[in-house]
């Protein structure tokens, strides 16, 4: 006699197939972790009654292909259910025994039960025209048989099976052109998916596989079937890590998280408290190929009770620590109705909290104890770091400006800010930004600021000043282009001889202004150049290699940085340009002064603003 399901429920079980579940092969999930349960009840039964005798070696799960008849058998040998227990089970859809179960022995430190909302069995009418569940309780002698189609009610008849537990039997879906149900009758497909989501349920999965061996005496290629296992049941985060070698590490990551390279570090971690979880993430030896493109997608491996909720759970990671993969397990997390995403973010929230600690301790650890792998650690994702300083304005400052690191002139070696300033004297930190550190050394400012022994910070990447800019200050030290027009290291009575010299030869800049109208803010000489003869250096926020930063973005608005032409007084140039002044050679100073002017940008790694007309100037020059 068929029954009708006791919710309202047409509309509802098309809901719970078509709606809840994003991904068909979620059903096998389900349905693995539905049997797990079913063991689990039977196993912890047993340590509550003597009389119930479990041999714990003999529980599995097991999983049978038919591809002539298009169906697939899940079968347990767990607690088994009743007639009773089948309907109220199953013909009540989101009814979950499982849930009930935990309810009623919730004193129970032994009993994992995954199952709490009572839909995922019903998954299995997204692959299937007709589900039949075979089920005989250990609290009865009676076998019963409940079938359904998924849309107008089910049966329940007495049947016959001689052991407890479940046979679960899929009659899979004819394809369509859109959907390929015969791919869940091949074996590599079953393997995968249970490789994916449940290789870590504590009981065997098992299945007949078909291997090609070769004989030995023949040589000859045949088929053999085997029943394997195809879970691994023991996750390695779970075990000591006294008990797992550098290699099993370095063998998991390789292959889950397909790199070809062992990674840089190897990051444990167990914590209970108001969220409990275990995490072993690692730390790539080298950046992904699309790690810096819109591609990427960051993301631990989030799993709940030895089943994979999430391949990639974005909110455990923040994104300056986004190179980081790995897993986390927890089964305090609440999720919603599908298993596939979180109910709400609370335990999220406090495990990324406490990942983000860990990561940044193991890090700092790693640049004490161990330099040149951090050194090459962060060739690959320094960016990153400074990244997570710049785009939010400095609020992750505290975090992570002792991770940055930066090139330096003392001892031509990397340093962190805060060995600069256990080194240094005074109260400022020097830096210099190019394309290169031997562009940087080349440049006059950085040979006066080194000379007069004065460390300086080669900023190369482009997002390095901008970081600079938004740290502000470190430990109450300020930060200096040695480019900018306040840097000057003379004494008082160079200041003041220089101050007389520049007021002096005010109409000269003022004819070479004229030259190079808005190109240039001001004109001086200087006594810091030593044997160069002219340098540009910038007044206020924007630096010249912040304004070839900014110009160079897609669609950004033209930006020019102050730019102050100083000009060498000590050198041969400065005789010749008053020299050109005093005789009112103003065609002659026009020609010089563009050829400075281009020279200053050369050295500073901007382009000739129209390099057909210096080339010329300087060929007419160099003819005289």
């Amino acid at each position: 006699m068929k029954k009708e399901f006791k919710a309202e429920s047409k509309k509802l079980l098309n809901m719970m197939i078509n709606s809840i579940y994003t991904n068909k092969e979620i059903f096998l999930r389900e349905l693995i972790s539905n049997a797990s349960d079913a063991i689990d009840k039977l196993h912890y039964l047993s340590l509550t009654n003597g009389d119930l005798k479990v041999n714990k070696d003999e529980l599995e799960i097991k999983i049978e292909l038919d591809k002539d008849n298009r169906t697939i058998k899940i079968i347990d040998n767990g607690v088994g259910m009743t007639m009773d227990e089948l309907e109220n089970n199953l013909g009540t859809i989101a009814k979950s025994g499982s849930e009930l179960f935990k309810e009623e022995n919730s004193d129970s430190k032994n009993l994992e039960i995954i199952g709490q909302f009572g839909v995922g069995f019903y998954s299995s009418f997204m692959v299937s025209n007709e589900v039949s569940v075979l089920s005989k309780s250990i609290n009865s002698n009676d076998a019963y048989l409940w079938k359904s189609n998924g849309s107008d009610g089910y049966t329940i008849e007495p049947s016959e099976k001689e052991e407890n537990g479940t046979v679960i039997t899929l009659y899979l879906k004819e394809d369509t052109e859109d959907n390929n149900y015969s791919e869940f009758l091949e074996n590599y497909t079953i393997e995968r998916i249970v490789k994916k989501y449940s290789d870590y349920i504590k009981y065997p999965i098992k299945m007949e596989v078909s291997r090609e061996e070769e004989d030995e005496e023949t040589k000859e290629k045949k088929s053999v079937v085997e029943l394997e296992t195809l879970n691994s049941m023991t996750p390695i985060w779970k075990k000591k890590q006294k008990d797992v070698s550098d290699s099993e590490y370095n063998d998991f990551y390789t292959d889950k998280f397909y790199d070809y390279e062992s990674p840089l570090k190897v990051i444990k971690s167990e914590v209970e408290g108001l969220t409990s979880y275990q995490a072993l993430m690692f730390i790539p030896s080298h950046a992904p190929y699309n790690y810096y493109t819109k591609e990427y997608e960051k993301g631990l491996m989030l799993y709940s009770k030895g089943v994979m909720i999430m391949d990639k759970c974005a909110d455990l990671l923040p994104d300056y620590f986004s190179f980081v993969k790995g897993i986390v397990d927890s089964e305090d997390i609440e999720l919603n109705i599908s298993r596939e995403t979180m109910q709400q973010d609370k335990q999220i929230k406090l495990i990324a909290k406490s990942i983000e600690t860990k990561i940044k301790k193991e890090l700092e650890n790693l640049l004490k104890e161990d330099r040149d792998n951090y050194i090459k650690f962060y060739d690959s994702f320094g960016e990153q770091l400074k990244y997570g300083i710049y785009s939010s304005y400095g609020m992750n400052k505290e975090l992570l400006e002792d991770l940055l690191l930066f090139y330096s002139s003392y001892e031509d070696k990397h340093t962190t800010l805060s060995e600069y300033v256990d080194r240094m004297d005074g109260d400022t930190i020097y830096y210099a930004s190019g394309e290169t550190v031997d562009k940087i050394k080349m440049m006059p400012a950085v040979e006066d600021a080194t000379q007069k022994g004065k460390e300086v910070l080669f900023l190369t990447n482009y997002i390095d000043e901008f970081v600079i800019k938004t740290i502000g200050n470190y430990k109450e030290k300020k930060f200096m282009n040695v480019s900018d027009s306040n840097f000057d290291l003379s004494s008082e009575e160079e200041k003041e001889e220089l101050k007389k010299v520049n007021e002096e030869s005010k109409d000269l800049f003022t004819s070479m202004k004229n030259v190079l109208v808005d190109s240039v803010k001001d004109i001086r000489f200087t006594n810091r150049l030593k044997n160069h003869p002219v340098c540009l250096i910038t007044e206020g926020d924007v630096s010249l290699e912040m304004e070839k930063v900014l110009n160079a973005m897609p669609n950004g608005d033209s930006v020019k940085a102050n730019k102050i032409m100083e000009i060498n007084e000590s050198h041969p140039i400065s005789k010749k340009l008053k020299e050109l002044h005093k005789n009112n050679d103003r065609e002659t100073l026009e020609k010089y002064t563009k050829v400075l002017y281009n020279q200053a940008r050369l050295i500073e790694g901007l382009s000739v603003e129209n390099p057909r007309e210096i080339t010329d100037l300087i060929c007419e020059i160099m003819s005289k």
